[in-house]
């Protein structure tokens, strides 16, 4: 290799490794807005064999994610999400928008730098009608004030018949939103994660 070659690569090298990973990232994010991310440590593999354990996944062809952070979750909706579907991950973090654009490289993902309040917009937007499933672990209990609520009407309003939107939470706050809009809402809870997780599949 010329000293040219190996100085370019050299180059690669080094960029490559000073680009954050998933950790940093996620401190970074919870860091720059707590209200927003609602947790340092990402997501145990407990909470999302167990959030996910509901989905259907043969009927699965508009997935969202409010709140996809590094992509804890958005892989494993990935790996399991059929050839033709599509996953939109919605999230007002510029940052994290663009770390998922660079890891993942599947033409299923779209990454929405918005906010989930405005997902019937986002839906039309990329030729949806509607959702079968929605996912969140936005911290409901530290939003603004009126924006959990709207998050909440919005889903429903997008949710396919027979759709769910599964949230996992560290507070129950999310029930009262949740009790607002859906007559079917099932619970459950993951002790193995940081901190412990209350989960909620609200039925369309």
């Amino acid at each position: 290799m010329s000293a040219f070659g190996a100085g370019r690569a050299e180059g690669k090298a080094i960029g490559k490794s000073r680009r954050p990973g998933p950790l940093t990232m996620f401190a970074r994010g919870f860091l720059k807005n707590p209200v927003m991310v609602g947790s340092v440590i990402p997501s145990s593999r407990f909470l999302i064999e167990k959030i996910l354990a509901p989905v259907n996944w043969g009927r699965a062809d508009v997935f969202v994610e409010f709140g996809p952070g590094v992509g804890t979750i958005t892989k494993p909706i990935l790996d399991r999400l059929k050839p033709d579907a599509k996953l939109i991950a919605v999230d007002t973090n510029a940052d994290f928008c663009e770390y998922l654009r660079h890891e993942f490289a599947d033409p299923r993902l779209i990454v929405a730098n918005r906010s989930a309040a405005d997902l019937g917009k986002i839906l039309a937007d990329n030729g949806c009608e509607g959702a079968d499933y929605v996912i969140s672990g936005l911290p409901f209990s530290t939003l603004p004030a009126g924006v959990g609520p709207a998050i909440v009407k919005a889903t429903r309003s997008s949710l396919k018949p027979g759709g769910i939107f599964l949230v996992y939470q560290f507070s129950p706050k999310v029930g009262d939103y949740l009790r607002a809009e859906f007559d079917h809402i099932d619970r459950g809870f993951e002790a193995l994660n940081v901190p412990p997780a209350q989960l909620f599949f609200a039925h369309a």
